[in-house]
């Protein structure tokens, strides 16, 4: 076991939450009980995702996405309601972490995706440094790349192929990064990964010649709180279990 607020401490500290400006609140969203001894991590905390880490008997529960946004009105009310009534009702923490847990070196999504994917950063690039870049492993071709992209994630890419040429600088950003694409051609890259495509890239990756890969926003951020969360569980002596709620996004 250990006391809530000093798991919380050690997790802002580690992941340097103070230094991102972020779209919403970095740490504790949602106060339970004092003493953690069980730990759930998921993607997002998401009513499906709290109702597991309830029948999983968790004291607190970890995320990359919580619940609360920039732009939201404050109304508790409907699917709100919902989440914060479970979490309140079974006295069960949340904490969450967007982009510190994009951007850590090597608990974020970024580094364990690019692991998965032999990827080594030797560079970043885009707003905060939130992407990675770094040389393309020997004989890579945007055809085993995006193999191995559909056999990491167990999800096929939508790809804008570019021009054909040999790839040897890769540049990675998980989520939704698709903004970074124009960065990340002028940082060198001669194919880019990311969660999702908007409607400009396509015709950047035709225009430039810069492949693109969109490889699904919760597909690619579903590493680094499972990396997280393992890494808190041996540090405190916790229980730690990662719960996956499909999401075809």
């Amino acid at each position: 076991m250990i006391d809530r607020d000093t798991l919380h401490h050690h997790l802002n500290t580690v992941l340097e939450a103070a230094r991102f400006k972020d779209y919403g609140p970095n740490g504790l969203q949602v106060e339970g009980r004092g003493q953690v001894g069980k730990v759930v991590t998921g993607v997002t905390a998401s009513k499906a995702l709290i109702e597991a880490a309830i029948e999983a008997q968790a004291d607190a529960i970890l995320v990359h996405h919580g619940l609360f946004w920039r732009g939201h009105d404050g109304r508790v009310t409907g699917w709100m309601k919902q989440r914060l009534a479970l979490l309140l009702e079974h006295n069960i923490s949340l904490l969450a972490y967007h982009l510190p847990l994009d951007a850590h070196p090597t608990l974020g999504n970024n580094a364990q995706w690019g692991e998965r994917l032999g990827l080594v950063a030797d560079g970043r690039f885009g707003d905060q440094n939130l992407g990675f870049i770094g040389p393309a492993p020997q004989n890579l071709t945007l055809d085993s790349l995006i193999a191995q992209v559909t056999s990491a994630l167990d999800k096929t890419p939508t790809v804008v192929a570019g021009d054909g040429r040999p790839l040897r600088r890769v540049a990675w950003c998980s989520g939704g990064a698709q903004s970074f694409f124009e960065d990340a051609i002028a940082t060198g890259a001669d194919v880019f990964l990311t969660g999702e495509i908007s409607e400009p890239q396509a015709h950047y990756a035709r225009e430039t010649g810069v492949a693109f890969l969109a490889c699904g926003h919760h597909a690619s951020e579903r590493y680094g709180v499972q990396a997280l969360g393992a890494a808190v569980a041996q540090e405190f002596g916790l229980t730690h279990q990662f719960i996956d709620i499909d999401n075809p996004a």
